[in-house]
């Protein structure tokens, strides 16, 4: 049978005999004849069927046995054949990278190899880019996982010596080419120190020589190749700030000189004995021109290879690469030493200042051409276009600082200010000028200098207007300043309008802060500040009053911005005067009490060396008292001035009568005694009175003492009582009626008869009246 035959193959059986033994079985039709015979010629057929049936389930197990002989067989060949393929495989893979390896050394090799040919013929080009090929190989190599590989360091170490050797050799290229002569003293970049410096450029070979100095393209590609560049444009950036570019922007008396030679170019400076303080930058702008045209020509304008930077190709300049190092440096330079000092000082100027921004133009541009800078970049431009801006804030700080210094200066320097005295202040416009609207009706001044207020009544011009006194000059240069700035704040465009009034604003606002902190000790200690400092504070008060009014015209929106007056502040001026006027006070009051201290309550009169001590103190009162009046002298105003030596001269008769009045034994010595000392007052009290430097004009104010010391009656009464007898008193008494009952009350009096008489049925009868 065909099992039979199939298993005859014992063992083994190769593809062919397993291929025709399935063909065999594909080739019999017997199913497909009895199959056909039953169902399609409907011949039944019992035994037929059942032999055919038994045949099938025989064919069933041959293929059964068949593929189980497949699998057995083909798979184990199958796993064989696929463990020998991956071996061979990952040998292949090593054997790759193997290659690969030599292959990269090799390469390696072949590269340092060409690169020290290409070094010792001076090619520096193609010697970094061999180099750099070597490098390229080295890190393939070393990129390679899985291989412990002695050699690669000992590469590394090779790369690298040849490395410091070809940048040692473009570093003595580069010095060739661009050498710097220097003064001793490096790092100076004074005036001296920098007309002793030169830049000499080597850019052509020189004549009759073989070892001729290298193109400076060749030396900078190499340079830029090997990654040297960079610290090198550094470097010379450096010291082209130092030693040219800034001088050149500092120092207006530098001027650049260059010299070509056939072998070198040489530029070095020259001092000019006569030159402006400040220079302006359009002359700065063209010498520092001048400085990058000569550079670009000789060094500058040398294209490179530089992949990720630059423009097509990678492809940059060497003015590019240096212009991306300097120039944040040098613009700031240019600024805040060069274009900040040519910003206009006054709103007149700011029409000549478009020349200024027309350079600032140009020179951008020409920097741009030249590749120093690039196309966005605009700094210098911008500043000087934002003129109104600088203009304003310039403005300002020169305001605040003037205002500073005069807040600063020495209060004593005083001017005499009066009603009928021509105030140094700007013509102010009248009520009627200008674009504003007129008033319904314009103001009559009379020939007299009188105000028309209708048919009959008039005021005088000085009605209102601050009373005689001495203010420190530099006050008065203040408001002169604050006046003359809103004037200016007129003829402004609107935002520098503001600018100054907020300024002005500002300057009132530092002098309360300033003036009594800095001045705080000789306001404390000498009267006569303080008193002009009261004055001081009074005239600016005085002024602001009016002073938004007198420019009310000047922008409503501008005004409403910064306040709209400065009437606001007239209080703040009014109690910073106040206060340190009264702190004066204070101090004179309590001097005026600590020698009257001295006087041992002036109790036991008739004691010679107590008298002695009361007459010193009477005597030291009246002298600070004088000494006080000589100080504020021609300096306070008469009425403030009188106000200020009645009240402490009151404080002195005030001490006295309470000292007096609270003795309880006063014998008839003492009594005249104490009238002699208060003698001494009224008659030397009144001298102090001399507000007027004119001796004769003081009289009215003396003989006015009772109107400014409130005590000087109960003084005087004082007096009486220590002469009088009981009827006198009790007369001047008059049922609580008399002038002496205006000016004490019944227990005073009563206290005084007590201890200056003796216990009689008299002083009874006259205690008893009074009442």
């Amino acid at each position: 049978s065909l099992v039979a035959a199939v298993l005859e193959h014992s063992g083994h059986l190769d593809k062919e005999h397993l291929g025709a033994h399935v063909g065999r079985l594909s080739r019999r039709e017997e199913v497909w004849t009895m199959m056909n015979s039953k169902y399609s010629e409907f011949l039944p057929s019992v035994q037929n069927r059942e032999d055919l049936v038994a045949e099938v389930e025989g064919l069933s197990m041959d293929i059964d046995l068949l593929k189980a002989a497949i699998e057995n067989e083909v798979q184990q060949d199958l796993n064989v054949a696929v463990t020998e393929f991956t071996e061979l495989k990952q040998q292949l893979e090593r054997d790759s990278v193997v290659l690969s390896v030599l292959k990269k050394l090799q390469e390696f090799d072949t590269a340092v190899k060409e690169f020290s040919t290409a070094l010792l013929e001076e090619r520096y080009m193609p010697a970094a880019q061999r180099l750099e090929k070597a490098r390229s190989s080295l890190r393939n190599v070393e990129s390679f996982r899985g291989f412990e590989l002695r050699i690669p360091k000992a590469l590394r170490k090779e790369l690298t010596v040849q490395e410091q050797s070809i940048i040692y050799q473009l570093g003595k290229e580069w010095q060739k080419l661009v050498v710097w002569k220097l003064p001793h003293s490096k790092g100076s970049s004074s005036l001296e120190a920098v007309v002793l410096s030169e830049l000499h450029l080597h850019t052509v070979p020189p004549q009759g020589e073989d070892s001729a100095v290298l193109p400076v393209a060749a030396v900078l590609q190499a340079l830029a190749v090997m990654g040297e560049l960079h610290y090198k444009l550094k470097d010379f950036g450096q010291l082209l700030l130092e030693y040219i570019l800034k001088p050149l922007i500092l120092y207006p008396s530098l001027e650049p000189v260059t010299e070509e030679q056939p072998d070198v170019f040489i530029l070095r400076f020259r001092s000019q004995e006569l030159a402006l303080d400040e220079l302006s930058p359009m002359k700065v702008f063209d010498k520092i021109k001048l400085i990058f045209e000569v550079l670009h020509k000789y060094l500058l304008n040398v294209p490179l290879e530089e992949p990720g930077k630059g423009g097509k190709d990678g492809r940059v300049t060497l003015a590019e690469l240096l212009g991306e190092l300097i120039w944040e440096e040098l613009s700031n330079c240019l600024i805040h030493s060069c274009l900040v000092h040519s910003v206009p000082t006054s709103s007149s100027q700011l029409e000549q200042y478009k020349e200024v921004i027309e350079s600032t133009k140009e020179f951008e541009k020409a920097l741009k051409e030249m590749q120093v800078l690039k196309q966005d970049k605009t700094a210098l431009l911008k500043y000087a276009c934002n003129v109104n801006f600088h203009f304003a804030n310039k403005k300002c700080q020169d305001l605040i600082k003037a205002a500073r210094k005069l807040m600063t200066s020495e209060i004593h320097n005083t001017v005499k200010i009066a009603p009928d005295s021509s105030a140094a202040l700007p013509e102010l416009p009248g009520p009627g000028s200008g674009d504003h609207p007129k008033p319904h009706g314009p103001s009559n001044l009379l020939d007299g200098g009188t105000v028309n207020l209708g048919s009959e009544s008039s005021l005088s011009q000085s009605t209102l207007s601050l009373p005689t006194c001495r203010i420190s000059s530099s006050v008065q240069q203040l408001m002169e300043l604050a006046y003359n700035t809103l004037e200016e704040a007129k003829t402004s465009t609107k935002f520098c309008c503001l600018q100054l009034c907020n300024c002005v604003r500002d300057i009132f606002h530092v002098f309360c802060e300033v003036v009594p902190k800095y001045h705080r000790e000789n306001l404390q200690k000498l009267p006569q500040l303080a008193a002009i400092h009261y004055n001081n504070c009074m005239y600016i008060a005085h002024h602001l009053l009016t002073l938004g009014h007198q420019f009310r015209y000047l922008t409503g929106a501008v005004l409403s911005d910064c306040g709209g007056t400065f009437v606001d502040m007239v209080p703040d001026f009014k109690k910073l005067g106040m206060e340190c006027f009264l702190a004066q006070m204070q101090v004179q009051k309590r001097g005026v009490l600590d020698r009257l201290w001295s006087a041992r309550n002036f109790s036991n009169m008739d004691d010679d060396e107590n008298y002695s001590a009361a007459n010193k103190s009477i005597k030291q009162v009246l002298h600070q008292l004088r000494g006080l009046g000589t100080v504020w002298q021609d300096v306070l105003p008469v009425h403030m001035y009188c106000k200020a030596m009645g009240t402490l001269l009151n404080t002195a008769l005030a001490e006295i009568v309470t000292r007096i009045t609270a003795l309880e034994d006063i014998s008839a010595e003492g009594a005249d005694r104490l009238y002699s000392l208060c003698k001494i007052m009224v008659d030397e009290g009144p001298q102090v009175f001399t507000p007027l430097l004119e001796e004769d004009k003081n009289k009215k104010y003396q003989e006015e003492v009772p109107v400014y010391v409130q005590k000087w009656m109960t003084f005087k009464e004082l007096m009486i009582i220590l002469r009088a007898n009981l009827q006198e008193i009790v007369d001047r008494w008059a049922d609580g009626k008399g002038p002496l009952a205006e000016q004490f009350l019944a227990a005073e009096v009563k206290t005084l008869i007590r201890a200056l008489f003796q216990n009689t049925e008299r002083r009874a009868a006259a205690l008893a009246k009074i009442k």
